[in-house]
């Protein structure tokens, strides 16, 4: 029975996700991901990526908001992603396959930097839903913590950070983490978001930097 509503709940999930008006919009208009829509409306609201920046993507595969994030920095920014997964050649992004949590791509990812410091990092990154909340959510926030960790690490004081989190246990005491290390939080649900998706996106704004 346990097969039979999972292969049901899949075929529903292809069917809903076929149906989309942003994954068709994405293939329309080139974009790798519906991801991409998010990432544009939060940045019409915000206005958050300047020409130039540099800018760090975690969880990036497969592409969409790396994509959306070297057409807005342009030809004097930079673009460095990084996700376990492969991620085929973006114009002007530089890739960093592995997890950002070893040692050794981590290393890899700063040296990216050439010595400087990143002017924003943006994470999309989620965990493989199971279904169960109780599994999936303390999963979604270790991620969004790890990528709170690397920020903290690469962002040049006054920057800003960008990262997708759960509503549910632990997303409150995540935001006053934020609170404690930003000047600015704001909370952005995109309308590219799924209506059923707990998921919404925090806007860390004037990193106070490493005391």
């Amino acid at each position: 029975m346990r097969i039979m509503s999972r292969s049901k709940s899949s075929k529903q999930w292809l069917r809903d996700h076929l149906s989309d008006a942003y994954v068709k919009k994405s293939k329309s208009e080139g974009y790798r991901s519906r991801a991409s829509y998010k990432l544009l409306e939060i940045q019409r609201k915000d206005n958050f990526i300047e020409p130039g920046m540099t800018v760090v993507d975690l969880g990036a595969a497969p592409g969409g908001w790396s994509q959306v994030a070297a057409e807005l920095v342009g030809d004097r920014g930079r673009v460095i992603a990084s996700d376990i997964l492969p991620m085929d050649i973006i114009a002007n992004v530089e890739f960093v396959q592995g997890n950002f949590t070893d040692q050794g791509v981590l290393d890899k990812l700063v040296g990216q930097l050439r010595g400087s410091q990143a002017d924003l990092v943006i994470s999309d990154m989620a965990p493989n839903m199971s279904g169960m909340k109780d599994i999936d959510q303390p999963q979604a926030m270790d991620l969004a913590e790890l990528a709170l960790d690397m920020t903290r690490s690469v962002l040049k004081p006054g920057a800003n950070f960008l990262v997708k989190v759960f509503q549910g246990e632990g997303f409150e005491s995540f935001r006053q983490e934020l609170r404690e290390t930003f000047r600015t939080v704001k909370t952005r649900k995109p309308a590219a978001s799924r209506t059923k998706s707990s998921e919404i996106y925090l806007l860390a704004g004037d990193y106070f930097g490493l005391n």
